[in-house]
């Protein structure tokens, strides 16, 4: 009996968790535990880089090797929750969540 549900938890999780794209599997789960939204930080990205390219470049950078001098969260954010770890994603998966972050928080084309 035992055995049954946990296969069917886990099932269910592994459709669950399909359903997701890897932007929402791996960006999202975990900065949806900071006092921060990535909006935010699109934003402050935005604000520094000022065109796709560039804020592309530099999400890609920091997320490959992450360092203090390169982050864009504040002091007291850093000093609290630390560095986000070195991405263990694909580069394929990188650039896939990278665009869908883009697409999702983009103002160009959408202010009239």
């Amino acid at each position: 009996m035992g055995r049954t549900v946990v296969t069917i938890l886990l099932m269910t999780l592994t459709v669950f968790a399909s359903d997701m794209n890897v932007y929402e599997r791996n960006c999202v789960e975990c900065h949806k535990k900071l006092p921060v939204s990535l909006d935010k930080f699109f934003f402050n990205y935005l604000l520094k880089y000022s065109s796709e390219r560039r804020v592309k470049q530099a999400l890609r950078n920091y997320l490959k090797h992450p360092r203090k001098k390169a982050s864009l969260a504040t002091e007291e954010l850093v000093a609290r929750y630390g560095l986000m770890p070195k991405t263990t994603l694909s580069d394929k998966e990188l650039k896939e969540a990278i665009d869908i972050y883009w697409e999702k928080y983009k103002v160009f084309g959408k202010i009239e």
